[in-house]
């Protein structure tokens, strides 16, 4: 008998939603999508150089996000963000971060807590340099590596979903605050390194919140409330 091999969806094909919601998440966080418009399709298309199929289904995405609104007959309207549903947004992270941490301090193995001490290490290094751009890039990979120690995959999804309501870029910027990593992260790997959950879990959770309040002065600089109460 013949096998016969169903059409597969290219990986790249699958990305294009995301790309899309990434990109209208960008123009709403930046104020360039203002709440109460309707997003228009093909503008974002074009930007995007994607079709209109996989733009569709990124205004889905979002809307399920609470980013935008479908409005029967209309199209997706912007919803309104407000400073609030950004601080809930760290939250929840907060929440999932700080039992992921208590998990890992009892479970991470040796060769996990040597590689999060060299990334601990090359943090430092990099605050001391000056170097953003490396910072940005360690901050993220310290989260990654302590979430995985923790052997909790559903509740990393969790915490991954809830991470993805923001731009990437966000969290890479949020890295390069010298009161993030340099004041955070170093307190949180010695916990895990003495093996202190209900410290690791605190610090964790205090490190995200401070994270949301960096995060809504971010947005405050971009314009994102400009002419527009906000609510806090």
């Amino acid at each position: 008998m013949v096998k016969i091999e169903m059409p597969r969806r290219s990986a790249s094909r699958n990305q294009l939603p995301d790309e899309v919601a990434n990109y209208v998440r960008n123009q709403i966080l930046s104020g360039e999508l203002r709440p109460g418009r309707f997003v228009r399709m093909e503008p974002i298309a074009e930007a995007v150089g994607v079709s209109i199929t996989p733009v569709r289904e990124g205004l889905v995405v979002l809307s399920s996000e609470g980013f935008v609104t479908w409005e029967p007959r209309r199209g997706f309207m912007v919803a309104e963000v407000t400073r609030e549903d950004v601080r809930d947004l760290f939250w929840a992270q907060s929440q999932l971060a700080g039992e992921l941490a208590a998990r890992a301090a009892v479970r991470i193995t040796d060769s996990e807590l040597e590689r999060l001490h060299g990334i601990q290490d090359r943090c430092v290094s990099a605050l001391e340099a000056s170097d953003v751009v490396a910072i940005g890039q360690l901050g993220p990979e310290f989260h990654r590596v302590i979430n995985r120690s923790a052997r909790s995959a559903r509740l990393a999804r969790l915490l991954q979903s809830i991470v993805n309501h923001l731009p990437s870029e966000f969290y890479a910027s949020l890295e390069t605050h010298a009161d993030t990593s340099a004041t955070a992260h170093g307190p949180i790997y010695e916990a895990i390194v003495r093996r202190d959950a209900e410290i690791a879990e605190r610090l964790m959770r205090r490190h995200l919140l401070a994270g949301g309040d960096i995060v809504v002065r971010m947005l405050e600089e971009r314009g994102l409330w400009k002419n527009s109460e906000g609510a806090a």
